[in-house]
């Protein structure tokens, strides 16, 4: 069943974790402690009245509205090609955000995001994902554009998890969907195997109802066989069995992710979030606050973290305090609505003005981002 309020809470709670986790993305845990004290950061911190989301959120958008924009295709027309394809070239307007200036021209775009000002704010993005548009994020798992395991593709991959419930897809058929979106900009195994895993975590507790562990050990269970010749499939499961075990020790939470890595790159970053949201699957403000709290790469463990929690436990479970202040929070909440909604419309029903200017014409701006 699909559950608005999970939808939102999903993405919300990973912009949630995002902004909190953006200003101390370069800081060393110590630096971190010592500036904000014994529990770290766990308030945000404003910039001209706002927290800010980086990258991770921009390109979780992107990732949603490259999935509305294929099934629309596919109702609209009659034919479709595969959603990767259409992830594809969301990214590539996300890359023009990146590298030109607002508005860009009057011309046909794959997102209506594009139509966001706030959204051309670069924000630390992954040299990886850059220089993989650039060359035209266009990989594979056959055809690899690099050997790059950064956390760019998995950081990106839960609006896969959220979208495909209720929707005539095998569990194989969403994780598959997800490898293949970060291998579009990350061509290592450790690249895009977390960005599946994600998707299923997302997938079985938001569309199944199945508890945090539920979904990670069934996750853990499950990919390989979706994945046979992965060479580096042991690797992930074994870091992933020591984040679950490190979980029920109930121990110290910067030595226990010190254990797991930094988060730079997707096994890693997949590994400490899944540990923060197993030790406080109960408390959305506790798990996020543990994830974005050491050496690393806190802005993509407390999205992911986020992520989780969110589609876990709902919108309802995110602090008033980690909402007011968030930036482009209405954005966010109608991107997950769109994504609940999904498109109701096809080559012979009457159409939805609103949608079609969303996902077929690409000329929608949300209210109040007019041009500045």
């Amino acid at each position: 069943m699909r559950d608005l309020n999970k939808f939102k809470g999903c993405l919300v709670g990973g912009a949630v974790g995002d902004a909190l986790g953006y200003p101390v993305e370069f800081m060393s845990a110590a630096s971190i402690f010592h500036k904000y004290g014994k529990n770290g950061i766990t308030e945000y911190e404003l910039r001209h009245g706002a927290a800010e989301i980086s990258d991770d959120t921009q390109m979780t958008l992107f990732t949603a509205t490259g999935l509305l924009l294929g099934t629309t295709r596919g109702m609209t027309r009659g034919i479709m090609g595969p959603y990767e394809g259409y992830i594809g070239s969301s990214y590539q307007d996300w890359y023009r955000t990146q590298t030109e200036r607002y508005p860009l021209p009057e011309e046909f775009h794959y997102s209506w995001l594009v139509n966001v000002p706030e959204l051309f704010s670069r924000r630390a993005p992954g040299n990886t994902c850059l220089s993989a548009l650039a060359a035209g994020g266009d990989g594979t798992m056959e055809r690899p554009l690099n050997h790059s395991r950064g956390c760019g593709g998995v950081m990106r991959a839960a609006p896969i998890g959220l979208y495909f419930n209720d929707k005539p897809y095998t569990q194989e058929e969403i994780d598959l969907i997800g490898a293949k979106a970060a291998v579009l900009t990350h061509g290592h195994e450790l690249g895009y195997l977390p960005a599946a895993m994600l998707a299923h975590i997302v997938s079985r507790v938001a569309g199944n109802g199945d508890t945090v562990s539920a979904a990670v050990q069934d996750a853990i269970a499950a990919l390989p066989a979706v994945f046979p010749k992965a060479k580096h499939m042991d690797d992930l499961l074994s870091l992933m069995d020591r984040a679950v075990r490190l979980a029920r020790e109930s121990g110290d939470d910067l030595s226990a992710i010190r254990k797991l890595g930094e988060g730079w790159v997707g096994d890693e970053a997949l590994a400490i979030a899944v540990y923060c949201a197993l030790k406080y699957a109960d408390d959305f403000e506790k798990g996020v606050a543990a994830a974005v709290n050491h050496d690393g790469d806190s802005d993509s463990t407390g999205s992911i973290a986020g992520n989780i929690l969110g589609a876990s436990l709902g919108y309802g479970a995110i602090p008033e305090k980690y909402l007011d202040a968030l930036e482009l929070r209405e954005v966010i909440e109608e991107v997950a609505e769109d994504l609940w909604h999904d498109c109701r419309i096809d080559e012979y029903d009457e159409r939805d003005p609103v949608w079609e200017s969303k996902y077929i014409a690409m000329i929608y701006r949300p209210e109040g981002k007019a041009d500045v």
